[in-house]
């Protein structure tokens, strides 16, 4: 009777043991994709917001909130874009702000870029773009900044996080020169956008970004902006004009009636593919896809209207 008594001692001790490895969780999917690519064979990543939704207008519900206490780590962007954390994480010893961060180059919105007022709702100055997963050279940054936390935390698997950081930096390198390639063509031709969220991509290859009818989702376009894109689209600047699939922007089909413009679409949080070793630059290669097929002005067809299936990559 001790015997087995002490068996199932053993057992639940080594069970114990088992589920106790490293957690971590990330709040939009392609900074899990990016987690998944350093942790593969040391840790466990979690997901906070569900594929399809937007960072912009989360609403936290109880289970999200308890999935965060009990991580090891809790990696999230920043006040900048997920505000619905703004009021928990000041109270949470395991949150890890990548805004925060020294040695990650965010771009700032008073740079140049954001150079329309959108009736008033434009960026503050000195905002930060947090968007950084859209950006190759941030995305590197980002690795190593996550690398050297989880290594401080997990010192035990520290050589298995710098050996996945050192893949993952050979494969970024590999697909980014790819994709520079493949938008070499189009790059110049001019667009528009939903939500300014692709400023790291777009410096990244140079792309001729117009301009944009929000800053952010949760905010309805201006009027004056809509007559000045409505004024650009009518004199041939723009060859195409992104809606996002996580909104339902009617506005954009009525700027672009009566035009010869494109409509694609742009997925800034990989919706579509699922999160496995590799994901991450899939999803790059996906968004540089869905570029090229609507900038190409060799291309005629319309691509597909709001409502319509459509799935780039």
């Amino acid at each position: 009777m001790m015997r087995k008594f002490y068996w199932l001692v053993l057992l639940t001790v080594f069970s114990s043991m088992a589920s106790a490895q490293f957690s971590v969780v990330t709040t939009v999917k392609p900074l899990n994709m990016i987690v998944t690519e350093l942790t593969q064979g040391v840790a466990q990543t979690h997901q906070l917001l569900p594929d399809g939704s937007s960072p912009h207008d989360f609403a936290l519900r109880p289970s999200d909130l308890q999935l965060v206490k009990d991580a090891d780590l809790f990696i999230w962007l920043g006040p900048e874009l997920e505000t619905f954390l703004s009021r928990i994480t000041p109270n949470l010893d395991n949150a890890f702000a990548l805004t925060a961060q020294p040695g990650i180059d965010f771009y700032h919105y008073e740079d140049g870029h954001d150079d329309h007022s959108h009736d008033g709702h434009n960026h503050g100055e000195g905002t930060i773009d947090p968007h950084i997963w859209l950006g190759p050279q941030q995305a590197q940054q980002v690795a190593t900044v996550i690398t050297a936390k989880l290594v401080e935390l997990d010192p035990a698997n520290g050589e298995h996080y710098q050996a996945n950081l050192a893949a993952f930096n050979q494969n970024l390198q590999s697909i980014s020169q790819q994709i520079e390639e493949s938008l070499a063509p189009v790059r110049t031709n001019g667009y528009f956008v939903f939500h300014d969220a692709y400023g790291y991509f777009e410096r990244e290859y140079g792309l001729n970004h117009l301009g944009h009818f929000t800053v952010s989702p949760d905010r309805r376009p201006g009027a004056k902006t809509l007559v000045a894109i409505k004024r650009q689209l009518a004199d041939d600047q723009a060859v195409c004009v992104f809606k996002e699939p996580q909104f339902e922007p009617a506005v954009i089909n009525s700027i672009v009636r009566g035009t010869e413009v494109k409509v694609g679409e742009l997925d800034p949080v990989a919706s579509t593919i699922p999160v496995s070793a590799g994901s991450y630059f899939v999803f790059l290669e996906q968004l540089a896809a869905q570029f090229t097929q609507c900038l190409d002005v060799q291309k005629q067809t319309q691509l597909p209207a709001e409502g319509e299936a459509h799935s780039a990559g």
